[in-house]
């Protein structure tokens, strides 16, 4: 595991979550995409928004090393997305995932930081497999994640949840 905790690409710039990104975070939960493809994180306010990073995200990168990263233009420095590496109840392997504001979709950079990031998982994390999950409806996520070589292996539940997701799975080439 290595101690790099920024990555970037041509346009992007990919760095840890931390509560200083709650008040990003809190409007990218209420995204339309956001509530009906991910669901409602019930958060509404930036200290709770701070609670829910404390709780859920950086447990993770402080176990693991990585989880949510930040994704930041380049040419202006706005927060755009995130994309990361999580560790979820019910999967086989850690998820790569993805979520962006509504003005930021369809400009190529879901692929440019997901890419990123998975060849992160592979090239510095030291993991040979990585799975993504999404819905049934949700066409451009599957688009992006078999533009990214993930390929549709079935489907799966995770606890607490009763919607069947599709399965996705890549593994470190070599």
């Amino acid at each position: 595991m290595t101690s790099q905790k920024t990555f970037e690409t041509d346009r992007l710039l990919l760095r840890l979550i931390c509560t200083e990104d709650a008040e990003f975070i809190l409007e990218l939960f209420h995204t339309p995409k956001w509530l009906k493809y991910i669901g409602d994180r019930n958060v509404s306010t930036i200290a709770e928004t701070v609670a829910y990073i404390q709780s859920k995200m950086l447990p993770q990168i402080e176990r693991l090393g990585y989880g949510s990263f930040m994704v930041i233009r380049k040419i202006d420095l706005k927060k755009i997305g995130t994309c990361g590496l999580y560790d979820r109840d019910g999967l086989d392997g850690l998820d790569i995932g993805f979520a962006f504001l509504p003005e930021f979709e369809g400009q190529g950079y879901a692929f440019e930081a997901v890419d990123r990031i998975k060849n992160a998982a592979f090239e510095d994390f030291g993991l040979n497999e990585l799975v993504a999950i999404t819905t049934k409806e949700n066409l451009s996520s599957q688009k992006l994640l078999e533009k990214l070589g993930l390929n549709l292996v079935g489907t799966t539940l995770i606890p607490n949840d009763e919607e069947e997701l599709l399965l996705y799975r890549i593994k470190k080439a070599g």
